[in-house]
């Protein structure tokens, strides 16, 4: 029914930049979040950036001020801008859609495959 689908990561120095994307597609009547979220091994899952219809951006405390997320609804894509990356950026980085599928408010919530990001010398 919907996919979701990242592109962005890679290998980049301490200090560099990225940006990730997520591409929604389907059957989608409206998207209602999407968030981007990464884990290292050994590790919960956390929070990186979450955009909703109507609320200002959220952020884990750890990317404050340095990664920035906007979404463009007609291309149905959500960007991760990360900037200053740190070495404990190094993750894999998933999306994350909660979607309206239809006029009668059914909902679907699903992640994408996922895309690591290595920020190394």
């Amino acid at each position: 029914q919907v996919q979701l689908v990242e592109s962005g990561g890679g290998l980049v120095q301490p200090g560099g930049s990225l940006r990730l994307s997520c591409t929604a597609s389907g059957s989608i009547f409206g998207i209602n979040k999407m968030g981007w979220y990464r884990q290292t091994p050994g590790k919960e899952r956390e929070l990186v950036a979450r955009v909703t219809s109507s609320r200002p951006p959220e952020y884990g405390d750890s990317v404050k001020g340095r990664f920035t997320a906007s979404r463009d609804n007609n291309k149905r894509t959500l960007y991760l801008h990360m900037n200053s990356l740190k070495p404990e950026d190094t993750a894999a980085y998933s999306c994350h859609g909660e979607i309206t599928i239809d006029s009668f408010g059914s909902t679907w919530n699903g992640w994408g495959q996922g895309t690591q990001v290595t920020v190394s010398p």
